[in-house]
Parts: structure tokens; sequence; C-alpha cells
């Protein structure tokens, strides 16, 4: 194994979504915990994986409205209570973060001599977000669904990479947070595999037979050690 792959979304980079729809909550009188919310947005992710795939890599405006309903319905609220406050508050361009066990991990596996790359289903904001998280340095490839138009889970797009690279599936791992787009398209093309997954197997329990990291910062544990599932 001397390549490794990438996710972008929530498996190199984050928002500060859950403190916004925090904020949000507390105008309309209603107060739940920064942990039911980071949940309760995991489990919205993890519903449109599986039921909608590919619009979670779409601008956010273009299904913010039934997100929102699924976040509240996970949290037990009523979406009509909230209406009057996210109708008053002012539309903000997401702003993206690397995690951070994100740079510590990258360098290092720099400094093994891995080569490392990024396979994402992202618009054209995805460069920015590269260079703005500090990221794109550390990338030897990045193949971005909107500059090819080819989207995981479509093997293709893993084809494509593997091309550019100038690397076999054999050679390669890829990580990502998308069980449906990251896990079985790679594996379509003879990739191993890891999800990223915070809350364990919570969202996603119907999954067997995958290997599975809370954040990026343990995949450096497991890389030197035979890759096992997680039952």
């Amino acid at each position: 194994m001397n390549y490794i792959w990438f996710d972008l979304g929530y498996t190199l980079v984050h928002t500060n979504r859950e403190e916004r729809f925090q904020l949000l909550l507390e105008k309309s009188g209603i107060h739940k915990s920064a942990d039911e919310i980071a949940l309760a947005y995991h489990l919205a992710d993890k519903y449109f994986m599986r039921e909608l795939p590919g619009v979670l890599g779409r601008q956010f405006h273009k299904y913010a409205g039934d997100y929102q309903k699924l976040l509240c319905e996970f949290l037990a609220i009523n979406p009509e209570s909230i209406e009057k406050s996210t109708a008053e508050t002012p539309q903000q361009r997401m702003e993206w973060r690397a995690f951070p066990h994100t740079i510590p991990t990258l360098q290092i596996l720099r400094e093994r001599g891995y080569g490392i790359g990024l396979i994402s289903n992202w618009d054209q904001t995805a460069k920015d977000v590269l260079a703005q998280t500090g990221i794109d340095s550390y990338l030897d490839h990045k193949i971005i669904s909107s500059e090819i138009q080819i989207e995981k889970p479509d093997q293709q797009i893993f084809w494509h990479a593997l091309e550019k690279a100038g690397v076999s599936a054999a050679e390669s791992i890829y990580i990502g947070d998308n069980y449906y787009d990251d896990v079985v398209g790679s594996r379509r093309v003879g990739m191993e595999s890891i999800l990223i997954n915070p809350f364990g197997k919570q969202g996603i329990e119907e999954i067997e037979g995958v290997p599975i990291i809370t954040n990026i910062g343990e995949l450096l544990e497991i890389l030197d050690l035979p890759l096992k599932p997680v039952y």
C-alpha cells in the first residue's frame, strides 16, 4: 500500500454548521446540547447518503429545506417552531475548515513516503476549499467530480484517478465518510477502503465488513496493520 486517496467533505474538512444551528434553535427558545445536534447532523447525513445519493455534493441551498426538516425530526422538534428564526437569519456562505487531525496526518503520510490523492464529489468551489484550508499542498493528484463530469460511486472516477496517478488499485486505499459513494465505489475497482464514522456504527447499522475509524487521525494507527472489518 503506497498511495492513499481521500474524500474531502467530513473526511478532511468540516463546517461550523452545528454551532450555527444551535444558535438558531436558541433564538427560537429551544435548547439542545452540542452532542445532540452533532448526532442529528450525523444521522441526517447518513440518511441523505443512503436514500438521496449525490445530493450532499450539490450546493446546500438546493436541499436545505428538506435537510433542516430531517434535523428537526431527529431532534424531536416541530419544524414550524423555527421557521421565524430561519427566515430572520441571514444566509451565510459555508466556511470549510480542516479537521484538527487533517494537516498533521497528511504531513506524517508525506514524511513516510505515501502518495496522497483526492477523489471528491464537489462543485467548482473545491479548489478554493483546498487552498484556504492548506490541504492543497499535500495532494499529488486532485480528482473533482464537477471537473470531469463523473461522480462517485461510478467506478470510472476511480479508474480515472488511478490512471492519473500511475498506480494500481492494489497499491491504493480509499478513506471517506460515505459508505455508498466511497466504500462501494472504491471496492468496485479493487481498492481497500476505510470508513470514517464518528459515531461508530450508529446511522449505518446495516453495514458490515468495513474497517471504521472515528477521525482521520486514527488512520496512522492502522496503516501498518492488516485491515480488519469492525462488526
